[in-house]
């Protein structure tokens, strides 16, 4: 039966695609984790680590994260492989002679490439952000606590529209702070009032800041008012402690609706941290969008029957593949520490090896 226009031979490397990226998943996620393991045993230990939880709050969870992070290095490493095996066995040769062209048998490549794109993409953006959050906690728990728990220095935020906020110092645990201050502008930037404190705790219950020892100044045309007192409750919008003991490693518990929500935050409060927000927004574009330019490469490299066997077709596999993850690392390094933007940056990995599958893809035999 012709599935969707699809000949046998679609299907027989459909299958073949597939079915050698999910076996070298579970091959090197089998690995990962022997090895994870093996490192964090001792803790798990110390710590009384359930059963229960290190496998269901911890590795069910690890597992996606680790797919999904190498998932490009899989497909390449899948092509490569069984792609060399059709090349020595003769089976692109006959394929070719049948009278299919190369451009035509890149289809069904390129059919298992989307479906992996779709599945590495929903899985980044909306299940694994849920799963990282789990590991975390298990991680904070029974691992090694998260840097983030340090206090926070030196914080300048916008958290609304002519509002500012600074504080000396925020200890994320007990949800205090020291030398706070938050100043009021009107629309033509000129200062309409200053509540400043010596202390600032955070009340879960009301979900407000309580001032300590705080002192108001109200600027009115031709006069100042200035009140003092022992405690006062103000409510800040957008401006909450999770805001402020957000670490690096946190960007990846958001879905994608929850990232654009923060990223605008964000902007909003002036934050230094809108360029690793914004990083990982255009990341998670740029990534599964790899599969396709990997998926490219590896047919054009693997497609020629080579002497020797598929060493060699793997060994420079594997070096290109490898190069491209070290480039993307490279790069969000650029936007994070200089001027480079984080969609361009990338981008440019992408935009680059776009260039290089193309050239090799002229260069494959047809």
């Amino acid at each position: 039966m012709n599935y969707l226009g699809l000949k046998i031979i679609d299907r027989y490397i459909i299958r073949k695609f597939l079915g050698t990226f999910f076996f070298a998943l579970v091959m090197i996620l089998s690995i990962a984790v022997v090895f994870d393991f093996a490192e964090k045993i001792d803790n798990f230990m110390e710590r009384e680590a359930p059963v229960k939880a290190i496998i269901f709050d911890y590795y069910f969870n690890f597992i996606p994260y680790f797919a999904t992070l190498f998932s490009p290095l899989f497909v390449f490493i899948s092509v490569i492989f069984f792609t060399s095996k059709m090349a020595a066995n003769t089976e692109i040769i006959a394929i070719l002679n049948s009278g299919m062209s190369f451009r035509r048998m890149m289809l069904p490549y390129f059919i298992s490439a989307i479906l992996i794109a779709i599945f590495t993409f929903l899985l980044t953006n909306f299940v694994i952000p849920t799963a990282n959050l789990k590991r975390i906690n298990f991680e904070d728990k029974y691992y090694r606590p998260r840097t983030s728990r340090v206090p926070v220095m030196n914080i300048h935020r916008q958290v609304d529209r002519n509002v500012l906020v600074y504080m000396e110092s925020f200890n994320p645990i007990s949800q205090a702070g020291r030398n706070f201050t938050i100043e009021k502008f009107n629309e033509e930037g000129k200062l309409e009032s200053k509540l400043s404190g010596d202390m600032v705790r955070y009340d879960t219950a009301s979900s407000k800041w309580v001032v300590l020892n705080y002192r108001i100044r109200e600027i009115t045309p031709g006069e100042d008012h200035i009140t003092e007192g022992d405690r006062i409750d103000t409510t800040l919008v957008y401006f909450s402690p999770g805001d402020l003991a957000m670490g690096p490693f946190f960007v990846g518990t958001m879905t994608y609706d929850n990232l654009n929500e923060y990223i605008e935050k964000l902007r909003l409060q002036g934050s230094d941290e809108l360029k690793l927000f914004l990083v990982e927004k255009h990341e998670r574009f740029a990534n599964p969008f790899s599969v396709f330019i990997l998926t490219l490469i590896g047919v054009s490299l693997s497609s020629r029957k080579v002497r020797g066997g598929i060493g060699m077709n793997i060994g420079i596999g594997l070096a290109l593949s490898f190069s491209y993850i070290l480039f993307m690392q490279f790069a969000s390094q650029f936007s994070l520490k200089g001027n480079l933007s984080p969609m361009l940056a990338m981008w440019i990995p992408n935009i680059l090896y776009s260039f290089i599958a193309l050239v090799l893809y002229k260069l494959a035999p047809k």
